[in-house]
């Protein structure tokens, strides 16, 4: 029944301009209709990232609730994790409307909000006040008419720390000026010894761009590993534009959705052999295939966003379910057996 509701409220989303859809799609959450099943979790399901214990290794990406106002019905979704923000240390408007299109036949969206959000004294204070029954993170980001943005990464993490449990640094959007510059060695080595100085004893994720070369990803890897970086989520969104046929494909931003599965799918898998650090594959995950995949190439746990805006809250939930499905066809005892065993066929 309530899978037939969501249904209907996406096809009427789907007709009404995409940022008014997000926002009313996160009003719903707080109404009985929202699909909520609770955990999702089996023993081959249940696994471990970064010290962290997930029920199931499907996780929301940032992006989805920039201001956590949504906690609440989000950790009774399905996930195993979900990540909120990014926050930046003062609010700020981001870049001017329109600033997110819906791609449908691509399956894709291209966003450049520009890290809108309410800042991070409002967001902490909802965080702190979230029951946190699954793991929470928080995104940090910079200001963007920030004097110093990778002092701002250590500034938001510092007032939030007592309240999440783990923290990515967003250094790969491409809707803020020059901040993908600060993916390069000796800046990133730099970004994070002040963020990881004042972490406590909060895991630190390091969020890169599928857009890199080989040479990118090998010193980022070394730069992580020097900085004992927990997780690396990969990827963020594109600036490719890959055999789109949406008449919104030319617009400037970050592409998402299904075009990027192959790319992100293919960084991960080169990453996997340059690092074991674990890696949360993201990317164009749309199906319990896809997230197998992943895994498969090399992920420790997945994280989903624009599959959601076509296949609705419960994908999470139907995502995972699939997962358990697939590890037990294929002889996986866990997740973690499965990690990494097809890494070589996307080289």
């Amino acid at each position: 029944m309530k899978r037939s509701i969501e249904k209907l409220g996406l096809a009427a989303l789907r007709r009404i301009d995409p940022e008014m859809a997000h926002g009313l799609a996160l009003r719903a959450l707080h109404t009985p209709f929202a699909a909520l099943p609770g955990p999702v979790t089996s023993p081959r399901l249940t696994t471990r990232v970064a010290g962290l214990t997930l029920n199931n290794p499907v996780g929301l990406a940032a992006g989805f609730d920039k201001n956590a106002t949504a906690i609440r019905p989000l950790v009774r979704a399905g996930f195993g994790f979900i990540e909120v923000g990014a926050a930046t240390p003062l609010p700020q408007p981001g870049n001017p409307k329109p600033r997110l299109f819906r791609l449908t036949e691509d399956r894709a969206a291209i966003n450049r909000f520009g890290f809108n959000n309410d800042g991070a004294e409002a967001i902490v204070r909802r965080l702190a006040r979230a029951h946190r029954t699954i793991p929470v993170g928080l995104n940090l980001g910079a200001n963007k008419n920030s004097a110093n943005r990778a002092e701002d990464f250590a500034r938001v993490l510092q007032m939030a720390r007592g309240h999440i449990d783990f923290a990515t640094v967003n250094v790969s959007s491409p809707n803020t000026e020059k901040l993908r510059d600060l993916q390069g060695p000796m800046a990133l080595a730099a970004l994070l010894d002040g963020v990881m100085q004042v972490r406590g004893n909060v895991p630190v994720f390091l969020k890169i761009a599928p857009d890199l070369t080989d040479q990118d990803l090998a010193d980022i890897a070394k730069v992580a590993e020097d900085a004992r970086i927990s997780a690396i989520i990969t990827t963020n969104t594109t600036l490719d534009r890959i055999n789109l046929r949406s008449p919104h494909g030319t617009e400037a931003g970050g592409l998402s959705g299904a075009p990027l599965f192959e790319k992100s799918t293919r960084t991960l898998a080169k990453l996997h052999t340059l690092t074991d650090i674990p890696l949360i594959g993201v990317g164009g995950i749309s199906t319990a295939r896809d997230a197998y995949a992943k895994i498969r190439a090399g992920a420790s746990a997945v994280q989903l966003y624009t599959g959601l805006v076509y296949g609705g809250l419960s994908l999470a939930a139907r995502i995972a379910q699939g997962l358990d499905v697939l590890l037990q066809q294929d002889g996986f005892g866990s997740v973690s057996e499965a990690v990494g065993t097809n890494t070589k066929d996307w080289l």
